[in-house]
């Protein structure tokens, strides 16, 4: 199995949301990302970034969220154009694992009309909840007719321990990381949100979009504890990790 990191956008917010002493008016860029595993039953998605739309004109589809969390306008870059890059097209993908339905993470969704969607169970409810559209959750991103699992903690998404879900809530309810075990690097735990930044993993510091501080502290224990197993953590959007990791087609065995 391969793993592929791919680019699905970028964004512009206040770096106060994620470090709590930062100046109100610093800004920050946080990439996004998708992570592409090429098993050989089939290939898995990892979150799907952000819907290519949203670099020429955000606000039409996220509204005031656009406010928020910016779309960078001439970083155009989205899942579709790099599964290009891999001569793929969504047709390839198999199975689409979501981390969460936040629209960076879920916004090319409607694209992979042939995949199979896995989610937590506790995150599909809280999509569906009457306080969804406040906690950032739209239906146009993660609303579709494709068929959806909706799994609990150590779900083997391929059924051979190679790819597992695993629970890490904090961020939204039902946030789940996926561990890759790779022949050559190891066990690899992509956690997206549940760390935004490495720092904040490194400090213990919770971001302001942090849903439950509490259960997000602990996902931060069980995130360093596979960490001193040999586990490589990817978080969801630190640039400077970004930068380091290799991409696109130079991908991880």
């Amino acid at each position: 199995m391969k793993m592929h990191v791919l680019d699905g956008g970028r964004l512009r917010m206040r770096r106060r949301i994620y470090v709590p002493d930062a100046d109100k008016t610093e800004m920050i860029e946080l990439p996004v990302m998708a992570i592409l595993f090429r098993h050989p039953d089939g290939n898995v998605l990892f979150d799907t970034g952000c819907h290519p739309s949203v670099s020429e004109d955000a606000e039409a589809r996220w509204g005031k969220l656009a406010n928020v969390m910016t779309p960078i306008g001439d970083h155009s870059a989205n899942v579709i154009d790099s599964l290009a890059a891999q001569g793929l097209s969504p047709d390839d993908i198999d199975v689409v694992v979501n981390s969460h339905f936040h629209p960076d993470h879920c916004g090319c969704n409607e694209f992979f009309t042939g995949a199979r969607f896995i989610v937590h169970e506790a995150e599909l409810d809280a999509a569906r909840a009457d306080d969804a559209a406040a906690q950032g959750y739209m239906p146009q991103e993660w609303d579709h007719p494709m068929p959806m699992d909706t799994v609990a903690e150590g779900h083997d998404v391929m059924g051979d321990g190679r790819l597992i879900c695993i629970h890490l809530p904090g961020h939204t309810p039902g946030l789940m990381g996926l561990m890759a075990v790779l022949e050559q690097t190891g066990r690899v735990l992509c956690v997206s949100d549940a760390v935004s930044l490495r720092r904040n993993l490194d400090h213990d510091e919770v971001p302001k979009n942090a849903g439950d501080p509490a259960a997000l502290l602990a996902s931060y224990a069980r995130i360093r504890a596979f960490e001193a197993e040999g586990a490589m953590v990817i978080c969801g959007h630190d640039d400077a990790q970004w930068q380091s990791l290799r991409k696109g087609s130079d991908g991880y065995e």
